[in-house]
């Protein structure tokens, strides 16, 4: 292992678990367990799986002016935004390039945490440091001083009653994207609920209800100290549900299926725009404009030189390296693009010409689903849905689809109760 390599509170469990690791944003993490990237993958899509996501940062920005500075710099739109509720976004340069994509958590009108990828906590600060000016506000970068880790899946209420105080109480009222409690001390000691939400043993906790994977479930923020107890309690109260510890090989091919992208590789230094995550810009209903002034608006005009990213499936479990060494033909052989992810969700598969997936109602009892490829192209012009490509590397091709989305059914926006 590369000693230069930072480490999480779970470090010491993975590589106990025997995982296989490896650098991922600067950190020793977890790729996948003796499980196995496929079962690990379908845990989640059939039960819960748990997930070390400690190499992700936190900053806390409060003050006066802390609302005008974030909603300057991200690309939502945040004055509607309630208390107790989250949103995804991202930061973007004067180029109206993605530095990172992110979550802003609202406290309060003069409380935010902002959540961003492994080892962008100082990028971001500093960032948000540049645009501050005269304005009357605190910006602290926390990391390493929050450790998380999310339950994914539809047991992970169940599982997680099994481990907080009053369970009824914190799951009353927690829709999509909002979340609950504080932490112990610090910058996010004043949390979102007057009840909090609190461990069994009195440990307070942010609750989020949010992820990665596009199912239902939770990321939790807690104290670096006591995440490796949680996280051993979790596996055991999830026994009976046939709980998984999962790497970030799952994390990649459920988020994929799930149309999400991945910083720095599906959005980066280009463009945040003519992608399939344009819920994240601040569009007026005609999408001629913006409903708000914010760091690279300008630059996202559009000109002839865009690029444009989709999302695409294959018609089998196989697929291709990600990159520049992997072209994207059309229909005439023209290379177009690059591939910028491609991974395989085994919970996904064919039924005639619909992708279907384990979670989908009334399959037929003889259908077996094994997987299909999916993930995102860039390409040099714009493509409708149904296109043909062909994706060659070297030896290697395969024939994939542009597609509106990819796996189906998902989850994570289903109420609560569902899963309780």
């Amino acid at each position: 292992m590369n000693t230069q390599l930072k480490t999480t509170s779970l470090h010491q469990w993975h590589t106990d678990a025997g995982a296989n690791m490896a650098d991922f944003g600067g950190f020793d993490m977890p790729l996948w367990y003796e499980t196995g990237v496929k079962n690990e993958h379908l845990a989640v899509l059939k039960s819960a799986g748990i997930f070390d996501t400690s190499h992700m940062a936190c900053i806390f920005v409060g003050g006066k002016d802390a609302f005008a500075l974030l909603n300057y710099c991200f690309t939502r739109q945040l004055s509607s935004l309630e208390p107790g509720r989250c949103v995804y976004g991202a930061f973007l340069d004067k180029q109206g390039r993605c530095i990172d994509d992110a979550i802003v958590y609202k406290f309060s009108d003069t409380r935010f945490m902002v959540c961003v990828n492994a080892g962008m906590g100082g990028v971001i600060a500093k960032h948000l440091g540049s645009q501050k000016q005269a304005m009357d506000l605190e910006i602290s970068d926390l990391s390493g001083k929050v450790a998380k880790m999310d339950i994914q899946g539809k047991n992970s209420a169940k599982i997680l009653s099994r481990l907080i105080k009053n369970p009824g109480l914190v799951f009353g009222k927690m829709p999509y994207f909002s979340f609950k409690g504080s932490l112990s001390h610090g910058a996010l000691s004043e949390g979102t609920n007057q009840e909090g939400v609190t461990l069994l043993d009195g440990t307070p906790v942010l609750l989020s209800r949010s992820g990665y994977t596009g199912e239902f479930g939770f990321e939790i923020f807690l104290d670096p100290a006591v995440i490796l107890s949680l996280w051993k309690d979790t596996l055991i109260a999830g026994v009976p549900f046939g709980i998984t510890a999962c790497g970030l090989g799952a994390r990649d091919s459920l988020r994929t299926g799930a149309c999400l992208p991945l910083s720095h590789q599906d959005i980066g230094p280009w463009k945040f725009s003519n992608h399939p995550w344009e819920f994240a810009l601040p569009y007026t209903l005609d999408k001629k404009g913006f409903t708000k002034n914010f760091l690279g608006a300008k630059a996202l005009a559009p000109s002839k030189d865009d690029n444009f990213i989709y999302p695409f499936v294959g018609q089998t479990l196989r697929k291709v390296t990600a990159g520049d060494t992997t072209r994207v033909l059309d229909e005439t052989r023209e290379n177009i693009g690059r591939v910028l992810s491609c991974a395989t969700d085994m919970g996904i598969g064919l039924l005639g010409n619909k992708i279907v997936s384990i979670n989908t109602p009334g399959l037929p009892l003889d259908l077996k689903i094994t997987g299909i490829s999916c993930g995102f192209v860039m390409v040099s012009k714009p493509l409708e849905p149904g296109a043909k490509l062909t994706l060659n590397e070297g030896k290697r091709s395969i024939d994939v689809t542009i597609a509106t989305d990819i796996r189906p059914d998902r989850t994570a926006r289903m109420k609560l109760d569902t899963f309780i």
